[in-house]
């Protein structure tokens, strides 16, 4: 991680040989023209939605403008339950209705929905156009803006159906979570939280410090969550671009959240709270397997408490978690494997037998 003195802006990098890219942090980023050197200057198009347009949309607009020959708004319809096909297709309508070209650059100007449904845009209008990600909420900055996975939900199964495509840049304005609503800034933390537990025992140790004052927006614990998520990400993904092993790690919790959220309905908790949640569930399952201790486990609960999290899932009965679970993308030949705690900065990978994972579920879900 190097940093840019001028306007204290912090610059990741993500090392994927030709399709290597920066992650830009700081403040005034939005509409500093700064922020955009070095991006194509052909026509473009900014995709958000009804919640983060009519508040940001107009900024951007006007220093694309400045660079690029043309500049179109798609504006979407905000939440979980939009991602899908028919959102999806309102984009590719856009695009063929004013003769976008592969030269045309996407803007993702918005949380983790607008940025994986833009990204999966992208790879898939004339097999592959630029884009460049500006997420608007801390979960998005953090986590779903990075690493090029992109995709939407089916019914059956959260982002089930996309392709890994990367942004050209990724411009993360910490001003832009000023307007977070509270329960969107504690589903953030969820990813956060996670990058300790997984991957960094001494991040784990700062959050634990820091956490008050991230849910205070304190700028400076914002800025050192945001950049240490995003080098502990970036390393993981240099490594494991496609998920092939090591890159697994980063979906701690994401196995029993995602059948929270397919379970209730997209939309009805958000991504980060079924996390959180399910970063409860899969720390309590490495402690039965023996992985960790109570203290550790604690340590890792109590965390997640602190930052106003769900502690307990909602009561889909173990059958209906176990089948929606075994649609999950580390499933293998119907075997769920789960990410579980090595120890305090350690993960890996295991299966667990349905009776101990019901266990779990009995313990942690109404």
């Amino acid at each position: 991680m190097s940093s840019a003195n001028s306007a204290a802006i912090d610059i990741v990098k993500i090392d994927l040989g030709e399709r290597s890219y920066e992650i830009r942090i700081g403040t005034g980023m939005l509409d500093d023209a700064a922020s955009y050197a070095g991006l194509p200057s052909a026509a473009a198009a900014i995709v958000t939605n009804t919640t983060v347009g009519p508040l940001y949309a107009q900024r951007l607009l006007e220093v694309l403008r400045r660079r690029h020959r043309s500049v179109d708004l798609i504006e979407l319809p905000d939440g979980e339950d939009h991602k899908d096909w028919p959102t999806l297709n309102r984009i590719f309508d856009h695009l063929l209705a004013h003769a976008a070209d592969r030269k045309t650059t996407l803007y993702a100007l918005g949380g983790g929905v607008i940025g994986d449904m833009t990204g999966f845009a992208a790879a898939c209008y004339m097999r592959g156009v630029p884009f460049v990600q500006v997420p608007t909420t801390l979960l998005a900055q953090v986590d779903s803006s990075v690493g090029g996975k992109t995709a939407i939900n089916h019914p059956l199964g959260k982002n089930m159906i996309g392709a890994f495509y990367q942004p050209l840049r990724v411009i993360a304005d910490l001003d832009t979570l000023a307007s977070l609503p509270d329960r969107e800034l504690r589903a953030g933390l969820a990813e956060v939280i996670k990058y300790g537990p997984i991957a960094d025992a001494a991040f784990l140790d700062w959050l634990e410090t820091a956490i008050d004052s991230l849910l205070a927006r304190d700028v400076a614990a914002l800025r050192q969550a945001v950049r240490r998520s995003c080098e502990i990400k970036a390393q993981v993904v240099g490594a494991d671009e496609r998920e092939s092993g090591l890159r697994a790690i980063l979906n701690f919790g994401h196995t029993f959240g995602h059948a929270i959220e397919a379970g209730l309905g997209y939309g009805k908790w958000l991504h980060g709270e079924a996390v959180g949640c399910g970063m409860v569930m899969a720390t309590d399952l490495s402690l039965r397997l023996g992985r960790i201790d109570a203290g550790q486990a604690r340590r890792v609960t109590d965390l997640i408490r602190r930052a106003g999290l769900p502690m307990r899932g909602p009561d889909l009965g173990s059958d209906r978690y176990l089948e929606l679970m075994r649609v999950d993308k580390k499933a293998e030949d119907g075997e769920i494997r789960f990410v579980v705690l090595d120890a305090l900065g350690k993960a890996g990978m295991a299966p667990a037998p349905d009776a101990l994972v019901r266990d779990v579920l009995a313990a942690h879900a109404d």
